[in-house]
């Protein structure tokens, strides 16, 4: 049954990263858009795009903490004390990030906007940042049950990279769904910006995924050994897959198709780290058995999540489905009117 549990905790995880993932990626290229009259369609598109989903992903990373407070204690409370500073920034910057967006886009004074629009953005970089940096320090083993709270923890070279891999896994969603975004719009000038950024965010992820998997080597022995094995191997090799069929799609314009390999880049690599610590939740340290609570309380959190999967995820994907198909929040004219010179023509090819 702890078993059953951690796989649904995992699956909560990679939604999250998808979904969650796809909007700090929107609010990254927000960061990078430039000045207010440069970026000023990258953030139209941006606010619209984003406007019907950003709350609901959240409801994966609420997920996520109940299963690790309920089902798993002793690992919700060694990672919360050995590293509440990363994890309260992270959580600061979602607050930050919600408050931001949701407040520049009725603001009228451009002072405002311009703060209310950075911190957003700014959120949207730092947030991904330390959630994947407490991911690395827990992949690494640098905390165990008993491990005070230190920068040792998360503030070291593996830790980093994780979350600069992460950072760029956010960028890589962002920019491959505002490229779709923008040819459902009809915006071709945008079409071609986004579609730079996401031949750039699939370089970088190239990069650090590298970097990440040389120091996992070292660092992170039991992690590199599920890796290169068994179900974490396959795993891993289906991300490589993806990553090469998302940038192919991006080159000839497939962005429709290019949307859902970019999540399987994610979802896959995500379930690959998952499976490669098996049987551990903190590698080598403590194991799915011994972190599980009562087995009754497991007992009724597999009931929980199974009703959640009949009832709550069926009415999120719709919500995906409807968002990404244009029947909740279409731009109008004036939304859509050309601000300054066209930037890569080119059109979606779907």
């Amino acid at each position: 049954m702890a078993d059953l549990v951690a796989f649904v905790m995992l699956l909560a995880v990679a939604a999250y990263a998808c979904a969650g993932g796809t909007d700090y990626g929107a609010g990254f290229w927000d960061l990078t858009a430039g000045g207010a009259e440069r970026g000023k369609r990258p953030r139209w598109l941006i606010d619209h795009a984003m406007a019907p989903v950003w709350e609901v992903n959240n409801v994966w990373l609420i997920f996520v903490l109940i299963l690790m407070w309920t089902g798993f204690p002793i690992l919700f409370q060694t990672v919360f004390t050995a590293m509440w500073l990363p994890l309260a920034l992270a959580a600061l910057g979602m607050l930050l990030r919600g408050a931001g967006f949701a407040l520049r886009k009725p603001t009228r004074r451009l002072a405002r906007r311009r703060l209310y629009g950075a911190v957003f953005a700014i959120a949207s970089l730092l947030t991904p940042f330390f959630l994947g940096a407490a991911v690395g320090a827990i992949a690494t083993g640098r905390i165990a049950p008993g491990t005070e709270a230190s920068a040792d923890a998360w503030a070291n070279p593996a830790s980093l990279l994780f979350g600069l891999l992460t950072v760029a896994g956010t960028a890589l969603l962002g920019a491959v769904f505002l490229t779709a975004d923008a040819a459902r719009f009809d915006a071709p000038d945008l079409v071609g910006y986004f579609r730079l950024r996401a031949l750039v965010s699939l370089v970088a992820v190239a990069l650090t995924a590298v970097g990440v998997l040389l120091v996992t080597r070292g660092d992170a022995p039991h992690v590199w050994h599920g890796l290169t094995h068994g179900a974490g191997l396959a795993l891993a090799v289906v991300s490589a897959v993806l990553f090469v069929a998302t940038g192919a799609l991006v080159l000839r314009g497939r962005t429709h198709w290019a949307r859902f390999t970019a999540v399987g880049i994610v979802g896959a690599a995500v379930f690959a780290w998952g499976l490669a610590q098996h049987p551990y939740l903190i590698p080598t340290s403590l194991t799915v058995a011994d972190a599980a609570g009562a087995s009754q309380t497991l007992v009724w959190l597999s009931v929980i999540s199974l009703v959640a999967l009949l009832l709550v995820a069926p009415a999120v994907f719709l919500l995906y489905w409807l968002d990404t198909h244009g029947e909740l929040e279409p731009l109008t004219e004036t939304d859509l009117r050309r601000t300054g010179p066209a930037r890569g023509g080119a059109v979606d090819g779907d």
